[in-house]
């Protein structure tokens, strides 16, 4: 019988770290069955999404505590399909105010459950650290040192690599990623970093875009970029673009 994994990611970092993970595995485990909570690059892998990864994605204590009964009602609906149709492992991709609580009550009905990426328990709130050992069987670690960290603290980890170190030159040619983006040599250029969450373009594109304007007026030549996850995302930030300059 092919293997069946759950697999929960709540913001398009996790649904790309997701989707790498789904490739890793579809190669160790012939005929493995995905279901769970994604986005577009981990569907594109072949998950079976059961909610929108969109009712996930929130950002910063405000909008959370408005979501947060929908974010309940979305948790307790997955825990009891799991529940009552127990996968074979259940993997929370990053997400851990989410995903933990959920891997709880899985590991509870004797559901395997992991967590990859770990929370950043080793530079705040440590005492976290015992919330993820009564959570997970098994941590993947994306950086070298939280491997010793969590092992110090009873919880089995394994580092397993950041996929983006595979895809990302430490020292990239810029000349090169110039000519690929249409940038003279000697031209000025501003990034613009808005994130990935609809709600974070929706709170950041216009006053990042109003800046940049502000800047354009003053330094000559300056070229602006913004990378975007998705086309989701480049379609709200170029809207955002129209009624700034309106």
């Amino acid at each position: 019988m092919s293997p069946r994994i759950a697999l929960v990611a709540a913001e398009p970092s996790g649904d790309q770290l997701g989707a790498s993970l789904m490739r890793a595995l579809r190669a160790r485990f012939s005929g493995v069955i995905f279901e769970g909570v994604g986005g577009e690059q981990m569907e594109a892998e072949g998950l079976a999404s059961r909610i929108p990864m969109e009712r996930l994605s929130v950002m910063g204590l405000v909008e959370v505590i408005a979501h947060l009964p929908e974010l309940l009602r979305e948790r307790k609906r997955l825990f009891e399909h799991w529940r009552d149709n127990p996968p074979d492992l259940f993997i929370g991709v990053d997400a851990p105010d989410f995903n933990l609580g959920l891997a709880r009550r899985l590991k509870a009905h004797g559901i395997p459950t992991v967590q990859y990426v770990a929370p950043t328990v080793w530079a705040w709130r440590q005492g976290r650290v015992k919330g993820l050992r009564a959570s997970v069987d098994l941590v993947l670690s994306i950086f070298p040192f939280e491997e010793d960290f969590l092992r110090e603290h009873q919880v089995p980890a394994i580092y397993v690599g950041h996929p983006l170190a595979q895809r990302i030159a430490l020292d990239p040619p810029r000349d090169q990623a110039r000519a690929a983006l249409g940038i003279a040599p000697d031209a000025p250029v501003l990034a613009i970093l808005p994130g990935s969450r609809r709600a974070e373009l929706q709170s950041l594109a216009e006053p990042f875009l109003r800046t940049a304007r502000w800047c354009a007026e003053r330094v000559p030549g300056l070229q602006c970029v913004t990378p975007l996850v998705n086309d989701t995302a480049v379609r709200m930030f170029e809207q955002t673009r129209v009624s700034v300059d309106s």
